[in-house]
């Protein structure tokens, strides 16, 4: 390999990491991709947890504000199990939990 050759692999090798970075930009700011674990302030759904019930049907749990909805989604469409389940707020963490006070 001659030096021309190295050099010509280096440019391109840079040409295409960065229409990567520019297309990972645009995309994050289109909104097309969400970083796992990051909450920006404004987001108000959230898919909680999700589990198979065979090969074709399973059950989700979103969370909207501070209410849960159980919905079943199949091949054949979406069923809502049910709606509107209260979500009690969340203790900071590290926060100790205390049992109830003395009873008089």
């Amino acid at each position: 390999m001659d030096a021309d050759s190295l050099l010509r692999f280096a440019l391109a090798l840079v040409a295409v990491l960065g229409l990567i970075g520019v297309v990972a930009v645009v995309a994050r700011r289109l909104g097309l991709v969400s970083v796992a674990g990051l909450n920006r302030g404004g987001h108000r759904l959230k898919v909680v947890e999700v589990a198979m019930v065979d090969g074709r049907r399973r059950l989700v749990l979103v969370r909207r504000d501070d209410s849960e909805h159980l919905l079943l989604l199949g091949a054949n469409g979406e069923i809502v199990v049910e709606a509107g389940i209260r979500v009690e707020p969340a203790t900071p963490p590290g926060a100790l939990s205390r049992g109830p006070g003395p009873t008089p």
